[in-house]
């Protein structure tokens, strides 16, 4: 690696590896979660999602953590779990 050290910040030894979920076929019919991260700005580029879902006719949920620095509460991830069908998160600065 050219003489670079490379630090991984989650003190992972074996990360999980899991295959991605396939995509919906469609929007339709499906509720939308938006978590925004509370990384400054990041409302603005949820709003204008929101805005284009919401023109589809595609119900839209809101969601915020407490701080980007940290991972989501656990109450917060089973919340978004059990509301929604997929979810955008909203990264920004």
């Amino acid at each position: 690696m050219n003489g670079h050290i490379l630090l991984d910040p989650t003190a992972e030894l074996a990360p999980a590896q899991r295959p991605r979920l396939a995509r919906p076929v469609s929007l339709q019919g499906k509720v939308v979660g938006l978590l925004d991260i509370s990384k400054p700005r990041g409302n603005v580029f949820l709003d204008q999602i929101e805005v284009q879902l919401a023109a589809m006719g595609i119900e839209v949920r809101r969601y915020s953590k407490p701080t980007f620095t940290r991972i989501a509460p656990t109450p917060l991830k089973q919340q978004i779990a059990a509301e929604v069908d997929l979810l955008v998160e909203g990264l920004a600065d």
